[in-house]
């Protein structure tokens, strides 16, 4: 078929990478423009955007879709479908209709499960026991599409937000293909009323770990905050992130450093198994033990 591939981040290159090994023809990568990074400051493409580059694929990365011109653009793309992919933009009436199939989304939960920007941190943050992936039929209303195509996948007790991604976008890539290749004889499945949630973008207010909740939301808190933007605290007086736990018997005073790295909360206790010092390196427990002065309780 004829795509469009629309996306931004590391997610969204297994999709790109699938469809191009399949034997699509990408008329057009379309992506966020190029942010300021390192430390000067210069314009660096994003993955996508690296990944077409790679390929040989023709990009464009509008500000805005809103405006005649760049729907006019997009509509003269002749395109059989368009791929998208946390691209990161909202898709005007005009141009979800301009694919002679329509606009295919590819996202990261069990829909109507975790609408929204934030899905998989939501997922592990709410200790969900599975999620998965929907290749969804696009339109207006923020992830409301019908699905044409699903597939679940246990959530693992010490897996991390970061683990869950890179699970996810690669099943997502292979749904994507298959979708492609059944579009004909794949029936809409309309999203049911109930169990509808949303999954709001992280906020970095989240973070900071509250040793007095119990053990269960502190670990779901740590691993869904994982690697990014990381659960922190603080030890004697130095911001810590902690990038990996798991839950562990034991009780004590909230913050209370038990016996390495197990840390009491306000009912249980977590092992904390990895964590990274401000500018510095991740690292394990057991190596942060060595290095670290440790107080016998935890802010």
């Amino acid at each position: 078929m004829r795509v469009i591939f629309m996306g931004t981040p590391d997610f969204s290159v297994p999709a790109l990478q699938a469809l191009v090994d399949a034997g699509h023809e990408i008329a057009c990568v379309y992506t966020q423009p190029p942010r300021p990074a390192g430390r000067g400051k210069k314009l660096r493409p994003g993955p996508v955007h690296a990944r077409a580059l790679e390929l040989g694929l023709p990009v464009r990365h509008p500000a805005s879709l809103k405006g005649a011109e760049a729907q006019d653009e997009f509509a003269a793309l002749g395109a059989d479908i368009a791929v998208v992919v946390a691209f990161g933009l909202l898709l005007p009436q005009p141009v979800l209709d301009a694919p002679r199939h329509g606009c295919l989304n590819i996202h990261a939960s069990l829909l109507p499960r975790w609408r929204g920007a934030a899905p998989i941190h939501r997922a592990v943050m709410a200790r969900d026991a599975e999620t998965g992936i929907c290749v969804m039929q696009m339109e207006a209303g923020l992830d409301t599409g019908p699905v044409l195509l699903r597939e679940a996948t246990p959530i693992g007790e010490t897996e991390t937000t970061g683990d869950l991604h890179d699970r996810l976008s690669a099943m997502g890539g292979r749904l994507i293909v298959e979708a492609l290749g059944r579009l004909d004889q794949l029936t809409p499945e309309p999203q049911p009323g109930d169990g509808v949630t949303y999954a709001s973008k992280i906020d970095k207010a989240e973070a900071r770990v509250d040793w007095s909740r119990p053990a269960t939301e502190i670990d779901a808190l740590i691993r869904g905050l994982s690697p990014f933007p990381g659960a922190w605290c603080e030890v004697a007086g130095e911001r810590v992130k902690l990038l990996r736990s798991r839950l562990v018997p034991g009780q004590g005073a909230p913050g209370q450093l038990l016996d390495g790295f197990t840390v009491a909360c306000g009912d249980g206790a977590v092992e904390v198994l990895e964590l990274q010092r401000a500018g510095r390196r991740a690292m394990g427990a057991a190596e942060a033990l060595r290095a670290m002065d440790l107080p016998d309780r935890l802010d």
